[in-house]
């Protein structure tokens, strides 16, 4: 219980809410532009069925979740350890098992948490179209149908930034709403 409390304690924080925010939508971006990429590269390559792309695109959300939580586990647990040391050294003592180390620590959950989440999130709704295949769709209309679903992930995330910074929705919607024509574009485009 106390872990939960500390836990809800840091996520008031502005500046925990603003990293984590990044690394939801940074990673997000990065998982929907990859299904994106995978689901037009199944299709390219002759796979037929809805199943088989899907199971390829979770392979894609394990990897980038795994990478999501890890790879910010290991930042955040660094910069905190580097914190922690300026303190000391300023105030003379150490601060082993202290609240700031425990919030530090938290942090450090909240933050892996977003991290992974953002893409593993994005990857499955942009795959669940491909569910469908065989029972509504076409394999090349499902496909179409992801690809949609991820622009609409992206744009989604732009209207989201565009109203934490007070710009205009509709112009951060298409900016990043193209990524993933771009993307989808690339697959067609270029061998392999």
């Amino acid at each position: 219980m106390e872990r939960l409390e500390r836990i809800r304690r840091v996520i008031a924080k502005d500046d925990v809410r603003a990293i984590s925010r990044r690394y939801f939508i940074a990673n997000g971006f990065d998982g929907t532009l990859t299904s994106i990429g995978v689901v037009v590269g199944a299709y390219l390559s002759g796979i037929g069925d809805g199943m088989t792309a899907i199971m390829i695109g979770l392979g894609a959300a394990v990897g980038l979740g795994t990478s999501g939580v890890w790879s910010v586990w290991e930042i955040e647990r660094a910069e905190a350890l580097v914190e922690q040391e300026r303190i000391e050294q300023a105030m003379l003592t150490e601060l082993e098992d202290t609240r700031l180390q425990r919030e530090n620590r938290a942090a450090q959950i909240v933050h892996a948490t977003a991290s992974a989440t953002g893409p593993i999130l994005a990857i499955v709704l942009v795959l669940a179209p491909l569910a469908l295949e065989g029972v509504v769709f076409t394999m090349f209309q499902a496909v179409l149908a992801s690809i949609l679903v991820g622009i609409a992930i992206l744009a989604t995330f732009g209207i989201y930034l565009a109203s934490i910074s007070r710009q205009r929705w509709y112009v951060a919607a298409v900016r990043m709403g193209i990524a993933g024509i771009v993307v989808a574009a690339l697959n067609v485009v270029l061998p392999g």
